[in-house]
């Protein structure tokens, strides 16, 4: 995130973006009509232009009126998708609020601060909102985080007294819950977290130009995010190795992981502490998901032309060390522009959100390193950054939001086709 605008704000921008919108279900399907040069469609609405064959609702906007009885947040950040039963999904969303108040003083975690985390049960066949509540409320700046067998890790991107932790949320709490924060998981700048079912393993990034990837390695694997300890990447036999730069598609490195020793950053930031033992650097550290025994992760201004790279960590077996490779980056000015949030859909295909100049987007990255536009932001010339992508579990929908518009989506079509599709 760049921008940060006030909730006041935000609802202001929102109130005039979606006029008029109240009334609509399925607002868009994209037909070829106004064909667009890279095969997506014009959507009239000014929405999200989609490719052909593809459809959207909106799900919320912000000021609506939830099943609790409060309004729904301004912006609207990272978000995973839980199953529910045999026929609703849940998903929770963050909004990434600093200034305010909390939704209910009692249960805020700071009587300062109006960030949290918010939930929308869903019908599975259409995706029409059956209900929606506050889970979370009083944090600061809850910026993307990760989907775990145990709950939504919700992360707080920002270093403030008393702030900067992940907070694990409940998805199947229909109220406003008391705050559940992860002291073990470190106190610093996160914008996403990555858990491995496999191991217990959370997967961490820090939004910072000189920042690390980090892990929790749990003392225990049934309790994941109880004791253990924080970790930092660092490139093997080599110290401050910088990722972010001078590498190109397919670079690889053999990874080790120093401990940090202060991971409450009583004494110094936990970056500054990764940096003297020799961890790599790692530019602005955005969106990470774990999937098929590796962890992906975005560098949003990493690259020759600072305008991003993903990186591929796969998780060594039988002794073996962790390897990290590069599968993506932006070489040119007109390719992917500053990749943000990042999903891997169910059948494999890496998607990522942008939060660059405007038109921002959704890539696919192909296994060739060929990103390709799927979807774009239409509302205002697409200023606003796409947040919270991910897939509902059986891959029939593709979630969103719209962050300076408080806009969240629903999208479906036939997403398994896109990589061969062009």
């Amino acid at each position: 995130m760049v921008k940060n605008l006030s909730r006041r704000k935000f609802i202001g921008v929102s109130a005039s973006a979606v006029v008029g919108l109240a009334a609509l279900g399925w607002v868009y399907q994209a037909k070829k009509k106004t064909p667009l040069p890279d095969q997506l469609v014009a959507d009239p609405l000014g929405i999200l232009d989609l490719p052909e064959g593809f459809s959207y609702r909106i799900l919320q906007r912000t000021g609506d009126l939830m099943s609790d009885g409060f309004l729904a947040p301004s912006a609207p950040d990272g978000m995973a998708c839980f199953a529910h039963g045999d026929s609703e999904w849940v998903l929770m969303r963050n909004h990434e609020i600093d200034e305010g108040v909390p939704a209910n003083q009692t249960l805020g975690f700071s009587s300062t601060h109006a960030g949290g985390v918010t939930r929308l049960v869903l019908d599975r066949s259409d995706a029409t909102v059956k209900s929606t509540n506050f889970i979370l409320t009083g944090t600061s700046r809850n910026c993307s985080g990760g989907a775990s067998p145990y709950g939504w890790l919700s992360c707080e991107e920002t270093e403030e007294d008393g702030h900067g932790y992940v907070f694990l949320c409940d998805p199947f709490a229909s109220s406003l819950k008391a705050p559940h924060q992860l002291s073990s998981l470190g106190r610093f700048s996160h914008e996403a977290a990555a858990f491995d079912p496999a191991t217990g393993v959370t997967y961490l990034t820090e939004d910072k130009n000189k920042g690390a990837i980090y892990r929790h390695v749990p003392d225990a694997q049934h309790s994941p995010f109880a004791e253990g300890d924080l970790q930092a990447l660092k490139v093997r036999d080599i110290a401050e190795f910088d990722l972010s730069s001078g590498k190109v598609l397919g670079d690889h490195f053999d990874v080790e992981w120093v401990p940090i020793d202060d991971p409450s950053a009583t004494t110094m930031p936990t970056r500054k502490q990764a940096k003297a033992l020799g961890a790599a650097r790692f530019s602005r550290g955005e969106g990470v998901f774990f999937a098929g025994g590796s962890a992906y992760f975005c560098s949003t201004n990493g690259g020759p032309t600072e305008r991003g790279q993903v990186y591929r960590l796969d998780i060594g077996v039988s002794g073996q060390n962790d390897r990290l490779t590069l599968i993506a980056q932006a070489d040119k000015e007109d390719a992917l522009d500053r990749p943000d949030n990042i999903t891997v859909a169910p059948w494999g295909d890496v998607f990522v959100a942008e939060d660059g100049k405007s038109p921002n987007g959704i890539f696919l990255i192909r296994p060739d390193g060929k990103a390709i536009q799927v979807a774009r932001n239409a509302v205002n010339s697409g200023d606003s950054e796409v947040t919270g992508i991910c897939f509902s579990p059986d891959g029939k929908w593709l979630f969103l939001n719209i962050q300076w518009e408080g806009l969240t989506v629903a999208v479906t079509g036939p997403f398994e086709n896109l990589s061969t599709a062009v």
